[in-house]
């Protein structure tokens, strides 16, 4: 299983008055490790929506273990945890470098679709992009 490692500094902009990073940044933070994961793979998000290959979150999810702090540096480690014709979803853990301690874990689901938003089985639609992915998973 592959697994990329994206590096983030907690920004003064994303911390509340206590100078705890917001709940909300995570998932700003998780499609930052989606769209790096998937670069790591070979293809930009970019060019597989160019492909005719759109992923719209259907579901996500996040439990808070440790808050992150203003200028903290965490990792956030993006895989695939499903992979189906139809749907992929992937897993986040958002860690602390300093300490390697997990803060966080979360997921976000999404369908495969077309530029209609019209769900498509992706091998057939398109076999470039499946494999692409497949290579995420061996």
């Amino acid at each position: 299983m592959k697994v990329n490692q994206t590096k983030i500094k907690v920004r003064y902009v994303e911390t509340d008055q206590m100078g705890i990073a917001h709940h909300s940044n995570y998932f700003p933070w998780f499609e930052v490790g989606r769209s790096e994961f998937v670069n790591e793979l070979g293809m930009a998000y970019s060019e597989m929506e160019r492909k005719g290959v759109f992923l719209p979150l259907i579901e996500c999810g996040c439990r808070f273990k440790v808050p992150a702090k203003y200028e903290d540096e965490i990792i956030i480690k993006t895989y695939i945890e499903q992979f189906e014709p139809v749907k992929i979803r992937f897993k986040y853990e958002v860690i602390r470098e300093s300490d390697f301690k997990l803060l966080a874990e979360g997921f976000t689901l999404h369908a495969f679709v077309d530029e209609t938003f019209k769900p498509i089985i992706l091998k057939k639609k398109n076999s470039e992009v499946w494999n692409i992915l497949c290579s995420g998973i061996e």
